[in-house]
């Protein structure tokens, strides 16, 4: 492995550092306090999230391109030609970034995670704060209902990255204010769908931070977790993440005008009548 590879792999375990180190903690202090300051501004903590994601981008994202999410790199594999011999790598850098991010929420709140269970009499074997690491199903839902709901959410995700990140998508933000907009897709889907299951659409975001949790005490609560939930945050954005690039690259990107006109003038420079291959791929 060159040196070059070797902190792309870096890169992504900070951007995923970044985003769960201070994801969780606005998780901490939504749970944790009473009165909570997010009680009546749910927003809040969507915004939070958004903005740690779009400061993750800022700090990483000319080295890695900041994936920080494997359902981001296997889409970008299958739709973007991402190097396919680069997605396990990605995927395991992402998962111990948000491990580290975790434990690093871990550090800072550790004496108010306490204080919380015992003011409400809860443990950590039964789940007690888990919710601040990882997340979980909300009211009425089920892990299956849950499992479709991560392939919804995370195509959501992705087919709005894919049109962020669009070279021929002439209405595509400008200069650097994708990452800006990353951000607030991902605090959108938050505070319009995150009560469902607190909107993991991200496997390394739930995977390594329940697996931190699992070592600090809090065992099988959090791994297998009830009813075996562990892995429905881990597939269901997979899933969702090809749906959503396949959405974008089916329904949007062939009519785009400037991919067209760039598949024109060729034919026009050489006045010829042949098929021109597409630039991109």
């Amino acid at each position: 492995m060159n040196r070059q590879s070797i902190g792309e792999l870096i890169s992504e375990a900070i951007a995923t550092f970044i985003i769960i180190g201070l994801g969780d903690s606005v998780a901490c202090m939504y749970v944790l306090y009473d009165p909570s300051p997010y009680a009546n501004a749910y927003w809040g903590v969507c915004i939070a999230w958004g903005l740690a994601v779009t400061l993750a981008i800022y700090v990483t994202g000319a080295v890695s391109g900041t994936h920080a999410n494997p359902a981001v790199t296997l889409a970008l594999a299958v739709f973007r030609g991402f190097p396919w011999k680069k997605v396990i790598p990605y995927s395991i850098a992402q998962v111990v970034g948000a491990f580290l991010g975790a434990a690093i929420v871990y550090v800072l709140f550790s004496p108010v995670i306490d204080h919380y269970l015992q003011a409400h009499q809860l443990t950590r074997e039964a789940g007690g704060a888990a919710g601040v690491f990882f997340t979980h199903p909300g009211l009425a839902i089920t892990p299956m209902h849950a499992l479709l709901d991560q392939v919804i959410l995370t195509a959501f995700l992705l087919f709005g990255i894919f049109a962020i990140t669009e070279q021929y998508n002439e209405m595509a933000p400008g200069a650097n204010s994708g990452a800006l907009m990353i951000g607030l897709l991902v605090a959108t889907i938050g505070a319009s769908m995150g009560y469902l299951e607190a909107w993991a659409i991200n496997p390394a975001r739930d995977f390594g931070p329940r697996l931190f949790a699992y070592f600090a005490g809090w065992g099988s609560s959090a791994l297998p977790a009830p009813d075996n939930y562990w892995w429905i945050p881990i597939v269901g954005p997979l899933i969702g993440g090809v749906m959503g690039g396949a959405a974008y690259q089916w329904l949007v990107y062939p009519f785009l005008p400037a991919r067209l006109r760039a598949l024109q003038s060729p034919q026009e420079a050489s006045g010829a009548n042949r098929v021109v291959t597409d630039p991109t791929r």
